[in-house]
């Protein structure tokens, strides 16, 4: 059953207020800070001296879990902020503690701890305080007297804004103060909405998901903003600050004899409400309409006409003539209404499940058919009133004679052009129906849409093209939170698809060397590629110059997450290493023999090699891949493009190109997965500088087990690491024709019998001594240092 979306917050504050109040008894305040040693839990609470606000644990509306919050002392304890509120923690177990080195953090029985601050080095003299602006502040007092703020609330604002705490940018650490909705009236998570300060324009604005809804306007020169309801915010003065160090927004009452608690409260709808009334009406803006603030990103569609909004009715419509129902929790109001107004069989909705998630959608039947006996709350789609039409006497029924005769003239010229339309419209419908390949009902996804420039290049590959909007939902506006690394051409982002299907979005940088040609050869490369051992392609996204691939998620991230990190190295036992350069050694065999073309990955090294559910590697990234036919073995290419230390000399100085340049990449990284270590990043005083040339000094010398990663003595197995070794240096020699095919380096890795083939000098080996001769030259930072080299010897920085 639905209620209004005041009512339903009200509800969780009136909830929580009771459950306060019927623990009293056993509730103890401990002042207003909390020392070192002291810790506050579920039977505690901090309240500030003059006892405005308080900060305690609170339960959510499920008994054993609670959050961290500060609350207004009255007012139903109105919660005012809300630490990490999308992980809640076990209610009895919860203590909030300070430690003697600085430390604060909350510890639980459901959790490992959490830590909202820690320094570097321990530091004394602090206090954490709640202060009567409902700033929970850690500090550090100095024998002088002097304070200074290690960790505040106010930095971390959750869905309310109250005076003195800041929207806008911190400078000097770029960090940004915004508010964030909650997800439904009853799920804290963070929700679609948030409240920022725009400190170029000088507004308000709310967004969903990255996508401007309203604007409050600018501030006029009586103090108030343009798209804000005078009687609202006359009480109100506002502060704005710009310099070196913040932009920021700050609002305060003027009136000081003013007692009731002022506060912007953010809805999970989008409403931004004030304790004076709404200051922000986005949840009726509809993407078309300007009127109130309301920001046009869309045309409206077809089939509505303006006015038409929807509207809170009581009753339960007849669900048999329910349209369809989708079940994702992560779809709010806001969502089943912007679905419900895109799609023309949709008259009505309402939220699936009893926390006000998912959808049901309802047909016009359905609204029409209403149980009104019913409590039930659901919204209808209402037409815009129209004024009754008054008559004006006789002049008018001249004035309609006249047009008759008129239509009655022109009929016959009217309906042969209306015929010509019908007929151009059916068979732009009917070729738009075979593109799409189903009808538009209520249950099709408006996600995709087709590329008509790059119509003619996907000809006959299935190539899903997405809306740059679905993209900015699914990423959160391409969140720094959502980044999973950065790639050759650009970062790469976690993704929730309006499915629920969690995708990585490959994000092309605009400064990056790939261009349309690129982005066009992946897409088409991958869409050929059927592999256990490549990565899934799902989609792209072209909008304006910005160029997107859209690729099934790989929980684990890449090899080089695990494999050049001291920590997380030790994840990587010998038997998934090996694992990972056996499902390596099979991808590339299918790219070099078994396609239907035969592909040469070009830039095969850790970071392309991402690892599934269960550590399956996967070769990713073909932007820099070539094709070639099954007759053809070698090609020159005038641009060399690649990555410092994993090219094969006749590539890298010549141009040459075959399937043994990704040999010998394969041997560079097989290396590098035995000993744990960058090839581009190896320097020892004593040894050769690179990795190959360590590890063929080191076989000569018969110690080859010394280059094996130390975190592996406890699982390796001698004879298959000695083997790995021996492939590697084979792969990795100086002379294309003398290293293995892939099919003869899997026989190499799988079979048991004893390798004859005696390893040669390979290629880009260099002796300390020799070097050191040459005081003119310049060892490159390589551990940073990847290129793209052309044939002209320019150097680009890879990304």
């Amino acid at each position: 059953m639905m209620i209004s979306f005041e009512i339903k917050k009200q509800v969780v504050l009136i909830y929580l207020w009771l459950w306060w109040n019927t623990t009293s008894i056993c509730v103890k305040a401990i002042n207003d800070s909390l020392k070192p040693g002291d810790k506050l839990d579920a039977n505690s609470n901090l309240c500030s001296k003059q006892g405005k606000y308080c900060v305690q644990f609170s339960p959510t509306l499920q008994n054993e879990d609670a959050h961290l919050i500060v609350s207004v002392n009255e007012d139903y304890g109105a919660v005012v902020w809300m630490y990490d509120r999308n992980h809640s923690i076990d209610l009895d177990s919860a203590v909030l503690s300070l430690d003697y080195s600085g430390v604060l953090k909350i510890e639980s029985q459901s959790r490992k701890p959490i830590i909202i601050y820690s320094s570097p080095q321990p530091i004394n003299n602090t206090l954490a305080t709640i202060l009567d602006t409902g700033n929970f502040v850690l500090r550090q007092f100095h024998p002088n007297g002097s304070k200074t703020v290690l960790w505040q609330s106010f930095d971390y604002p959750s869905d309310v804004l109250i005076p003195t705490m800041k929207l806008g940018v911190n400078r000097k650490t770029a960090h940004n103060w915004s508010l964030v909705s909650w997800l439904t009236p009853s799920r804290p998570n963070s929700g679609k909405f948030s409240l920022e300060w725009e400190p170029k324009q000088g507004e308000l604005n709310i967004k969903k998901r990255g996508k401007v809804y309203w604007k409050s306007g600018k501030l006029k020169s009586d103090g108030l903003f343009e798209n804000i309801p005078a009687n609202v915010q006359t009480m109100y003065q506002y502060t704005i600050v710009s310099n070196k160090d913040e932009d920021s927004f700050t609002f305060k009452i003027k009136d000081r004899n003013y007692k009731t608690l002022s506060s912007w409260y953010l809805q999970s709808t989008g409403k931004l409400s004030g304790t004076e009334g709404d200051i922000g009406n986005a949840d009726m803006c509809y993407g078309y309409n300007r009127d109130g603030g309301c920001q046009k990103w869309e045309d409206i569609p077809t089939c509505r006409e303006p006015g038409e909004v929807f509207q809170r009715k009581t009753g339960r419509p007849n669900i048999i003539n329910a349209s369809t129902t989708e079940g994702d929790v992560n779809y709010g109001y806001s969502d089943c209404k912007m679905r419900c107004w895109r799609n023309c069989n949709c008259y009505g909705f309402e939220e699936l499940y009893s926390n006000f998630t998912g959808c049901i959608y309802y047909s016009w039947n359905s609204t029409q058919d209403v149980d009104l006996d019913d409590q039930n709350n659901f919204y209808a789609l209402v037409k815009p009133s129209k004024p009754a039409q008054k008559s004006h006497g006789k002049k008018w029924i001249w004035i309609g004679a006249a047009i008759a005769s008129a239509i009655l003239i022109l009929c016959p010229l009217v309906l042969c052009l209306v015929k010509k339309i019908q007929k151009y419209a059916l068979q732009v419908d009917k070729k738009s129906k075979r593109k799409a390949g189903k009808s538009n009902d209520l249950a099709d996804s408006i996600e995709s849409y087709d590329v008509k420039d790059l119509e003619a290049d996907f000809k006959g590959h299935d190539i899903k093209v997405f809306n740059f909007t679905s993209i900015l939902e699914a990423t959160m506006d391409f969140s720094p939170e959502n980044k999973l690394g950065q790639g050759g051409y650009g970062p790469v982002y976690k993704g929730i698809l309006a499915t629920g299907q969690e995708v990585a979005i490959k994000r092309l940088s605009k400064t990056s060397g790939q261009g349309i040609m690129e982005f066009k050869n992946e897409l088409v490369l991958i869409c050929e590629l059927q592999h256990i051992n490549l990565v899934q392609l799902l989609g792209c996204c072209i909008h304006e110059e910005e160029r997107i691939l859209i690729y099934k998620y790989m929980p684990n991230k890449s090899l080089d997450f695990y494999l050049f990190d001291c920590t997380k190295k030790k994840l990587l036992d010998w038997k998934k290493r090996f694992n990972v350069i056996e499902g390596i050694s099979q991808g590339l065999l299918y790219l070099h023999k078994y396609s239907r073309l035969k592909i040469i990955h070009r830039d095969l090294k850790a970071s392309n090699i991402l690892l599934d559910e269960n550590m399956n590697p996967k070769i990713a990234d073909f932007g820099m891949a070539r094709m070639f036919t099954q007759q053809e073995s070698v090609v020159n290419t005038n641009r060399i493009v690649g990555t410092y230390g994993y090219m094969s000399p006749e590539y890298a100085m010549e141009g040459v190109c075959s399937t043994k340049s990704d040999v010998y990449s394969f041997g560079v990284l097989l290396l590098e997965i035995v000993c744990g270590r960058k090839n581009n990043s190896f320097y020892d005083v004593d040894r050769p500088l690179n990795l190959i040339g360590h590890a063929w000094e080191l076989w000569n010398d018969g110690e080859y087990l010394k280059l094996m990663d130390p975190t592996l003595n406890d699982t390796f197995v001698p004879d298959e690491v000695k083997r790995c070794i021996h492939v590697g240096l084979l792969c990795v020699e100086q002379y294309a024709n003398d290293r293995p095919t892939m099919s003869d380096v899997i026989s190499m890795l799988t079979n048991k019998y004893e390798l004859t083939t005696i390893p040669r000098r390979p290629a880009f080996y260099v002796r300390r001594d020799i070097l050191d001769r040459e005081t003119t030259s310049k060892v490159p930072d390589t551990d940073t240092y990847s290129t793209t080299i052309s044939t002209s010897c320019e150097v680009e920085g890879k990304i």
